[in-house]
């Protein structure tokens, strides 16, 4: 079996303590006040050593802190593992993000020029992004201007001047075209696509 690097032994750990209802439970309690083994035990109607076991599991990936009360240990979440864990998902799924944008440019420019538009959708909202970036924002453009600048990146100007219009990237009115500020509210299929 492939030896995994330590920070991601540790995440693979932190999953491992997570992936049990009852240690889910505890760090939902202690989320909202410090608790002691007796108060959890109670609230979560299990044994005493049964918390012990759960809470130590916890305590030993980080995300429970112990502290002293007198002689009693009270447990309260730690929020900056949590913090930690979710920056470095987040990070993670961007680098894969911008992998996949990457991937699409690659595969469907060649310099300037458009090799074709893909056919599927994703990969389609990607190069037409990455076109708008050709115009400047809040200034309005005549049709006959849109059709030079897409032109200069593929011949069917009118499939690309239209999806952008569809896709909400861009707005239309009387002739005149312009980027739209945000983007509008779409339905589920719609915005998977546009993910």
């Amino acid at each position: 079996m492939e030896r995994l690097d330590p920070p991601m032994q540790a995440l693979l750990e932190t999953y491992k303590a997570l992936a049990d209802e009852t240690r889910l439970r505890i760090l939902g309690l202690v989320a909202e006040r410090p608790y002691n083994g007796r108060q959890l035990a109670e609230a979560l109607e299990i044994s005493q050593p049964a918390v012990s076991h759960h809470v130590e599991r916890l305590r030993r990936v980080g995300l429970l802190r112990e502290m002293r009360e007198g002689k009693e240990r009270v447990y309260g979440l730690n929020r900056e593992v949590l913090t930690s864990i979710a920056r470095e998902q987040l990070a993670q799924s961007r680098i894969e993000v911008d992998d996949d944008v990457g991937r699409v440019l690659r595969d469907f420019f060649e310099g300037d020029r458009l090799k074709s538009i893909p056919a599927q959708r994703k990969k389609r909202v990607v190069v037409l992004r990455e076109l708008l970036k050709r115009f400047e924002p809040a200034r309005r453009y005549a049709e006959r201007e849109v059709n030079e600048i897409l032109g200069q990146a593929h011949e069917d100007v009118a499939t690309l001047r239209r999806e952008m219009v569809m896709y909400g990237l861009m707005n239309r009115e009387r002739g005149s075209y312009w980027l739209a500020e945000n983007e509008p509210e779409r339905g589920r299929n719609v915005a998977q696509e546009m993910a």
